[in-house]
């Protein structure tokens, strides 16, 4: 008799064992009490039969209240009906602290209540699924570049410069210089990706964005791969097979969760390659065509992306944005330097990007003409400079979005239930 996890209890059938976690649900019937425990692997069901145990116990059991920790110990048993298909026949009983007034129940709360009880809000069954996938997905895309010959090469959290644009920078003191929280690993990747040759990193970014749609957080984790030897076209056909493979393995993996979360499985079994693509200027007209106006040269927002992406059953990649509203690190088209070698990726059903991407300028005197363009501090980039003068080659990468990945896969209302702890506009609690 030793503790396991709800999870092995299919192993142990008909033998007793000690199971620890927090009660869930308690319900009293005459001489039974049955008592739903979560241990974080899954939850059981375990009874209590007044003639079968000392008093003790069942006056303990029916005394249990809602998220009491608790450890129970009783003989599993096979039983169709029973969450997991196991229950436990309670022997014996420790609680090691019974709680009271638990603010969460199961009464209807606001948003704003249970971001508050965000620490508390992560037992809920809802919030379990969420987070399981989520760890899959993350899960997923360093399985999938792993197996591609990617190397992990972490990107620092602090840094001198803007990587996306001043204007969202988070500062902070260093001891007397002003830095900045990171918005991007990508010039980080780009020099280990000289160094290594393909490489990703994996990590929180910040954007000082005062957005309070449904896609924006302003602390989300990213993941950004960054290949040398490679130009766009490569770069694309890495988006779509590792979006691919993300998707197969929630598929495979998390499909109980997805059902806890009522998601429609029917549409990210449609998820396979190829993935449809329009450049820029055909989007442009689309939307015209759908009244929705755009000035050549603005970036879309989030009723234009929704309505491209809405028009297909799977990610749709956008390409060759224009100059002007892209990074300075952006590679022209060659053919068209007015136009980037760019694609972002819009999940379908009214997501928006997921992931952004493009070929990177390996031209020394462009990318100081555009780092003055950008009327950036030159002496902060010398270092990014330094790998256009010392064996320069075409390189191209992306950022896929952590949380509005998840989101899409989960079919969120919002992208703050994607992430453990969201940092939103004005709120920073818990």
């Amino acid at each position: 008799m030793y503790p396991l996890y709800v999870s092995d209890l299919a192993r142990f059938d008909g033998q007793i064992v000690t199971l620890r976690g927090w009660v869930t649900h308690k319900r009293s019937k005459g001489k039974l009490v049955f008592v739903v425990l979560r241990d974080g692997t899954g939850i059981v069901q375990a009874v209590a039969f007044q003639p079968d145990v000392p008093e003790r116990v069942f006056a303990a059991c029916e005394a249990l209240t809602l998220e009491s920790s608790v450890s129970l110990t009783g003989r599993v048993r096979a039983d169709p009906r029973a969450p997991g298909g196991f229950e436990l026949a309670v022997q014996d009983v420790a609680v090691a602290q019974l709680t009271h007034d638990y603010p969460i129940t199961p009464k209807e709360h606001g948003i704003d209540f249970l971001l508050d009880h965000r620490h508390l809000w992560l037992r809920s069954s809802r919030q379990h699924a969420l987070l399981r996938i989520r760890a899959t997905v993350i899960r997923a895309c360093q399985e999938f570049l792993d197996r591609e010959g990617f190397i992990r090469v972490d990107a620092p959290i602090l840094t001198p410069a803007a990587c996306e644009g001043t204007s969202t920078l988070f500062p902070t003191d260093y001891f007397g210089q002003t830095v900045y929280l990171t918005q991007s690993g990508q010039l980080y990747n780009e020099a280990a990706a000289m160094a290594f040759g393909r490489v990703y990193c994996l990590g929180p970014t910040f954007r000082a964005e005062r957005s309070k749609t449904r896609r924006h957080l302003m602390e989300f984790w990213m993941l950004e791969p960054e290949m040398a030897w490679c130009e766009q076209d490569e770069n694309m056909r890495v988006q779509e097979r590792l979006i691919t493979y993300v998707v197969e393995t929630v598929l495979r993996e998390r499909r109980p969760d997805l059902e806890r979360l009522e998601r429609d499985v029917s549409t990210l079994e449609a998820v396979q390659p190829p993935f449809p693509r329009l450049t820029y200027d055909e989007a442009l007209a689309l939307l015209r065509a759908n009244d929705l106006d755009l000035p050549w040269g603005e970036d879309f927002g989030a009723p234009h992306e929704t309505l491209l992406a809405t028009r297909y059953d799977r990610p749709l990649f956008v390409t060759h944005f224009p100059v002007q509203c892209k990074a300075f690190y952006m590679a022209p088209d060659p053919v068209r330097p007015e136009v980037t070698l760019s694609a972002d990726l819009l999940a379908p059903e009214g997501y928006g990007e997921i992931v952004g991407g493009g070929q990177r300028v390996h031209d020394l005197a462009l990318l100081e003409a555009r780092i003055a363009e950008h009327s950036l501090p030159r002496e902060a980039f010398e270092w990014y400079l330094d790998l256009r003068r010392y064996g320069s080659v075409p390189h191209a990468g992306f950022g896929l979005g952590i949380e509005r990945t998840v989101a899409w896969l989960c079919r969120l209302d919002h992208v703050r239930e994607a992430i453990p702890f969201p940092r939103t506009l004005y709120r920073i609690y818990p």
